[in-house]
């Protein structure tokens, strides 16, 4: 079987560190306006709403957090209605936000190496958690819930992105349960499906699928040995996909009040990585092994007979949060790369194939709604700019995964991309996302790309067939956006047009 190694980096003046930092900082104002810089034309048709979250405070009372995964969360709504775009940004007013706007001051420890001032003997023993609803946000079942995987998700109001409070699904979730900032939809069953974890021994995950209305379809629990750091999983109409990486928590240096709990996780490259089949409709979980990787997220998923077909975004390790270093002076030559990967599983003698699809750094993969779970052609992701060098994400790519062919759009020297998001042509508002008719190419892939050339942020549209023909239009915001995470798009509008 092959492994997962890093490569070799070497320098190349296609960005500078300051130009990427620009993207590092705090967004403390929140607002409120119609986008009237537009270079390009509109898609005619393209009706909806994008939503994006991520850290949108990365300090408060003047000291930086530790990393940027433990900034407070902000969602960014742009509201596209009869031929215009509407922003707005609200910070998630989470209970620890909260507390913290009015003490001007950090009060909880963050999960990334965030301390309280005052030292290790500030730090001891504070084990609290604050739900930072940071990672993802989706509308679903008439709810729109900011998403944090350790925690309880926050519902908000979907048309002013007002804080409504902590949502327990219905009653589903109990004040101490997780749910991921993952969920997967299955086009073919019309589900959402997400997962929630409790740590220990053995660690437990419960499965949640629910229906188009919201409401809770089936619910399973299952045990794996150990210990198990999992953020995303891949979904196919059989499975629910989970990869348990090769770490282990020693959590003396984080009760110590010496360490964040995420600095206190090692890899063993000495231990395998395991594949964690769940069956959807219950059953016993089948377990398979590959050679020692790291994955963060994961692009699809499908079956053909007896062979299962993963692709994912790999690390050859945990790139472990270092103590005591500023985040805006990491060296990303020391990082490894995260690689566009396909595992591919046979089923009849359990033999897993690894084999990587491209050198070059990427992340946040994505593709159309509707062949999620199925086999598929095209994947899209952020990328670097340079085929080997491992880098801030700079470009656009999209990969041809029966002929390998890519098309590349790069915002080098000055520009740093996030995740992008694919919308399908022909969306109607009263249907969901994935039903709408064409082809796999037949979309618009949504871009957020900071600038450092002018330090503002700017969302771009391609049409997903012509990466290379680059964008049909571009919207330029007042200012910019810190780097985010996670996005969805829904075709139903919360403004009064």
């Amino acid at each position: 079987m092959n492994s997962i190694t890093p490569i070799t980096s070497t320098n190349h003046p296609f960005y500078t560190m300051e130009g990427w930092r620009g993207g590092t900082r705090s967004l403390p104002q929140e607002h409120d306006y119609w986008i009237d810089q537009i270079e390009g034309t509109l898609p005619p048709g393209l009706e909806g709403t994008l939503f994006r979250n991520g850290p949108g405070l990365l300090d408060r009372g003047g000291v930086s957090f530790a990393h940027p995964f433990d900034g407070d969360g902000m969602i960014c709504a742009f509201t596209f209605v009869e031929g215009r775009v509407h922003f707005r940004n609200r910070h998630v007013r989470t209970e620890g936000y909260r507390a913290e706007e009015a003490a001007n001051k950090i009060l909880y420890r963050g999960v990334f190496g965030t301390q309280k001032p005052g030292g290790w003997l500030a730090n001891l023993l504070d084990t609290r958690i604050k739900n930072i609803a940071n990672t993802q946000v989706i509308y679903w079942g008439n709810k729109l819930l900011a998403l944090w995987e350790a925690a309880l998700p926050h519902r908000l109001d979907a048309q002013t992105l007002d804080t409504m409070g902590l949502d327990d699904l219905d009653g589903l979730l109990k004040p101490k349960d997780t749910f991921a900032a993952h969920p997967r939809i299955d086009p073919q069953g019309q589900r959402l499906v997400n997962f929630g974890i409790q740590p220990g021994p053995k660690t437990q995950i419960h499965l949640y699928e629910f229906d188009l209305a919201g409401k809770l379809a089936s619910q399973q629990t299952f045990a794996i040995p150990g210990f198990a750091f999992i953020h995303d999983f891949a979904l196919t109409p059989t499975y629910a996909i989970f990869f348990q990486n090769p770490v282990a928590l020693n959590p003396i240096p984080y009760l110590l009040g010496l360490r964040g709990a995420a600095q206190c996780i090692r890899f063993n490259p000495q231990e395998p990585t395991r594949i964690w089949l769940m069956p959807r409709q219950g059953g016993t979980p089948h377990c398979l092994t590959m050679p020692a990787c790291f994955v963060f997220h994961h692009a699809n998923a499908y079956e053909e007979g007896s062979q299962i077909t993963i692709d994912s975004i790999a690390y050859s390790h945990f790139p472990a949060p270092q103590p005591a270093m500023d985040f805006r002076d990491v060296n990303f030559a020391d990082l490894p790369p995260s690689q566009l990967w396909r595992i591919q599983i046979n089923l009849e003698d359990d033999s897993v194939r690894p084999d990587c699809l491209d050198p070059r750094c990427c992340e946040f993969p994505t593709l159309h709604p509707h062949w999620v779970g199925q086999p598929y052609r095209y994947v899209y992701m952020a990328a670097g700019h340079d085929p080997v060098e491992n880098a801030p994400l700079q470009a656009l790519l999209r990969r041809d995964l029966i002929t390998g062919e890519e098309q590349l759009w790069s915002f080098a020297p000055h520009g740093f991309v996030s995740e992008p998001v694919f919308v399908p042509k022909g969306l109607q508002a009263d249907k969901p996302i994935w039903a709408a008719p064409g082809k796999e190419a037949d979309g618009w892939i949504l871009q957020v790309v900071y600038d450092a050339s002018d330090e503002k942020s700017h969302l771009l549209i391609f049409d997903a067939a012509q990466i290379t023909a680059g964008p049909v239009a571009r919207l330029s915001l007042r200012h910019h956006i810190p780097y985010g995470l996670h996005g969805t798009f829904t075709p139903k509008v919360f403004l009064q047009p």
